[in-house]
């Protein structure tokens, strides 16, 4: 807990804002009501008549003890204000508390955040978010732009190797769909977290031979997400805001979508950006919309476009927008990958 300048620390340890250090010293009076040392051993007493081994504890304050209901009772008038005083400079303290915390989430949640998915090992340029523009690697792990999957690999005697091979590791393609999965397997051993989120996949459709149990989905999309899988937690959210698998639950949705958005998720961002704009809350929305946009998410731009052309937002919002978008563009564009992009659409990154 932050304190501010002329905050102080309670002997419990709990610092806090000056507007509330009063809590403090009714705490570490009522505290010393019922304890005493002895032999360097704190030991609990009775409030009114001072016997040791008090363990009944005042209903309200719970900070003093008496040793029965009769102390308890007549040491209630000379205690009640000073537990009235505790109870509400307390009340005062969680209050300042979830103020603080709120103002620390919404400093964290409007970060610029990472890139999602970094660079890539081969070409060491930004990868684009569209998942046409970058392939996972079963070998190695490794997320590499689709273009350079195709890069050459050379011996140590600098000759091309003709057999395909991963250009990051230089492990051979597997050959058959049995090696794919037994690769899989040995990632998710590894706590790879992209594979156990594709995993998740798997059973939310039923597919690659998994039968589709939603609930194995969510577990598997938790544990990836812990992992530092941005699009697990969107996943997670999507499901509870749409009950897939899950009762419908709209704060639970937006806490996903905000675990997700903070790591990076685009999509998720933007969700989050649509679900303000419902509520009427334009300036977070763009907020979120903004931020999705320098994330090179192109359905934020869309939606910051339709946002001024019906005059919710500014000329001025839109152009920041677009400058957002071609900053995005910058730092993925290069000629080799305009060069494989026109070649097959299975190589478009933007």
């Amino acid at each position: 807990m932050m304190s501010g300048e002329s905050g102080k620390i309670c002997k419990d340890g709990i610092s806090l804002k000056s507007n509330i250090d009063g809590v403090c010293e009714v705490n570490d009076k009522l505290k010393n009501m019922s304890t005493a040392d002895k032999e360097d051993v704190v030991v609990s007493v009775c409030a009114n008549c001072g016997k040791e081994g008090a363990n009944n504890v005042c209903n309200k304050c719970k900070m003093v003890k008496y040793c029965n209901a009769v102390c308890k009772k007549v040491h209630k008038k000379k205690h009640k204000k000073e537990c009235e005083e505790y109870v509400r400079l307390a009340a005062e303290k969680h209050s300042e508390e979830l103020r603080l915390a709120a103002e620390l989430h919404e400093e964290k949640l409007f970060k610029e955040p990472p890139s999602q998915h970094g660079d890539c090992p081969i070409c060491f340029l930004r990868l684009p978010n569209l998942n046409s523009g970058w392939k996972y690697q079963l070998c190695c792990g490794k997320q590499i732009y689709s273009g350079c999957i195709h890069a050459p690999v050379y011996d140590n005697q600098g000759n091309k190797v003709a057999e395909e091979k991963c250009p990051f590791c230089r492990t051979p393609y597997p050959k058959s769909n049995e090696e794919a999965m037994e690769r899989r397997r040995i990632l998710r051993e590894k706590n790879n977290a992209i594979a156990i989120y594709n995993l998740g996949c798997y059973y939310r459709d039923g597919t690659d031979g998994y039968p589709q149990d939603h609930t194995k989905a969510l577990q598997l999309w938790h544990r990836a997400g812990e992992l530092g899988h941005a699009m697990a937690y969107s996943n997670i959210g999507y499901a509870y805001d749409h009950g897939r698998g899950v009762k419908v639950d709209e704060t639970k949705a937006n806490h996903y979508y905000e675990l997700s958005a903070m790591m990076g998720n685009e999509r998720a961002r933007y969700n989050l950006g649509i679900n303000e704009g419902q509520k009427g809350n334009i300036d977070r929305a763009l907020k979120h919309l903004m931020i999705a946009v320098g994330g090179g998410f192109n359905l934020s731009l869309e939606r910051i476009k339709e946002l001024y052309t019906d005059g919710t937002v500014t000329k001025e919002d839109y152009t920041k927008a677009l400058q957002a978008y071609q900053e995005y563009l910058s730092e993925i564009k290069s000629p080799q990958r305009d060069e494989a992009a026109a070649f097959s659409d299975n190589y478009r990154y933007y």
